[in-house]
């Protein structure tokens, strides 16, 4: 039994010393960094920011790899599936990490599939209206869904997105009924509200901000400083702002020293002058970027608040 012990000890001392020489080394090949977005995406450009600036930092090439599709389960699936080595790596949105395996029992991994390395933006949601659209504030758009209970046209990007929360939450909280169109992803959706095919509809502020529609509300706890014209719902008597962030992540199990490694370069990367372009462009709110133990509370948050919403609005 003792000599057992013995070399299970030995074995186990020997992993470690492996694990931290592998980590000591990191990188010696290339990293990946999948995206599960089209290119061009708020999360792809700031991605290939984070990549040729750990391409740089580190020597080795850190590339990006696009793979969207399933709401961005296809991507996130591989990430979460990938050796926990700190060469498969995740970054966007944690909307597919947190929720999706809330309402999808088939996206095979859970929220503990992941480790957070640094959040890199946050994306506040807001509603967007046709051009010459009467609807001008949050009062507005429950007055005329009061008037045509279940006949508004309402975009969403997808069931369950941050949008579709949203909207429902309003429902709930004015008593009223939209018809919820969801489409597969944002760019339809503008257009379909542009040409007026929709009354208005829900997008992330980064799409909304570059779509020259008009938006009679955000849902967030306070304005966003780029965009200070822009009311909150909550400040028009709708408490609605669900969080939303996204950044840097890898599959559990990674090393310690590897995860310290890419924060220290994701926090000096941040700081460059080609991210706070992106920043300025996605039109960021304050707090927006955090160190991996600030992510990791924001994620807990993050999980605690979609987990009940999901239950309150039946999204499962």
């Amino acid at each position: 039994m003792r000599r057992g012990a013995l070399i299970v000890a030995s074995a186990a001392i020997a992993t470690g010393v492996v694990t931290i020489a592998t980590a000591q080394g990191y990188p010696e090949r290339v990293v990946q960094i999948i995206v599960p977005s089209t290119p061009g995406a708020s999360a792809d450009i700031l991605g290939r920011v984070l990549a040729d600036g750990m391409s740089a930092q580190f020597g080795k090439p850190f590339v990006v790899i696009n793979k969207p599709g399933a709401m961005g389960v296809l991507g996130t699936a591989d990430v979460a599936r990938a050796n926990a080595d700190g060469y498969t790596l995740f970054h966007g949105a944690t909307y597919p990490i947190v929720v999706q395996p809330l309402t999808d029992k088939d996206a095979g991994y859970t929220f503990k599939s992941f480790v957070p390395i640094c959040q890199t933006f946050k994306n506040d949601q807001v509603v967007v209206v046709p051009p010459n659209s009467p609807l001008k504030t949050a009062r507005d758009l429950v007055e005329a869904a009061k008037r045509r209970p279940g006949q508004m046209n309402v975009g969403i990007p997808g069931i369950a997105t941050i949008p579709h929360i949203a909207m429902i939450e309003l429902e709930q909280q004015a008593g009223v009924e939209f018809n919820l169109v969801p489409f597969h992803g944002t760019a339809e959706e503008v257009q379909n509200t542009r040409s007026g095919q929709l009354q208005f509809a829900a997008v992330p502020l980064t799409v909304a901000a570059g779509s020259g529609l008009s938006m009679p509300g955000i849902f967030a706890e306070t304005r966003n400083p780029a965009m200070s014209e822009v009311p909150t719902f909550k400040e028009q008597g709708y408490d609605i702002a669900p969080l939303s962030v996204g950044g840097l992540l890898g599959p559990a199990g990674m090393p310690t020293e590897v995860v310290r490694k890419l924060e220290a370069a994701c926090i000096d990367i941040m700081k460059g002058e080609a991210a706070q372009r992106v920043v300025k462009s996605t039109f960021q709110p304050e707090g927006y970027f955090a160190d991996a133990a600030g992510f990791a509370r924001n994620l807990d948050a993050d999980l605690a608040e979609k987990t009940s919403l999901v239950a309150k609005l039946s999204l499962k």
